[in-house]
């Protein structure tokens, strides 16, 4: 199989992942120089996301590969992050839990309606609920701002948990006739 570029820029957002983790928790690059690399790390795979899908769009390069990987690749370095954020005490598992929770539950449904001839398009609540992830993990990992930042940090938590849960509900009450099926 060729790969186009918007293709071979979601693998490489994929094997951003583990260099991420690796920089954030093996603790070959001491702390907070750790987390400085790995938003920066983030950033650059999160900029592979939005650039992508642009140039897929644009150009026309949409592939069954560049669809079913673009969507993983995205909740992989998402949930690595916020997996990692964890374990250095940055964010509540709870949080984590159903945001990862609200990931399964979205992509069991849209198998449901792949087997049923429907596919489900991305919903702006759904880029609102990435975009809002993505910003909480750049704050609350690279830790700039102080008591403003920590601030800042703690309620972009739990505004990302408020849009997964929004997207989430919207995704199954606009296609519920899926489950009917």
């Amino acid at each position: 199989m060729q790969m186009n570029l918007p293709n071979k820029l979601t693998v490489s957002r994929v094997i951003m992942i583990p260099v991420f983790v690796v920089v954030l928790l093996s603790g070959l690059v001491p702390m907070p120089y750790s987390r400085y690399i790995a938003v920066l790390i983030f950033m650059a795979a999160s900029f592979t996301d939005y650039l992508d899908g642009h140039l897929a769009r644009k150009y026309n390069l949409v592939t069954n590969f560049g669809k079913f990987m673009d969507p993983l690749a995205d909740k992989l370095l998402v949930s690595s992050a916020m997996i990692s954020m964890v374990s250095l005490g940055d964010i509540p598992a709870w949080i984590v839990i159903i945001i990862i929770s609200r990931e399964f539950i979205i992509t069991g449904f849209r198998l449901i309606a792949v087997e049923n001839g429907v596919v489900i398009a991305a919903s702006w609540w759904g880029k609102i609920k990435t975009v809002s992830q993505m910003l909480m993990i750049i704050v609350v990992l690279s830790g700039i701002g102080g008591v403003a930042g920590y601030s800042l940090g703690r309620i972009l938590i739990y505004v990302s948990a408020f849009f997964t849960v929004v997207s989430g509900v919207d995704y199954i009450v606009k296609n519920i006739n899926v489950l009917k099926g």
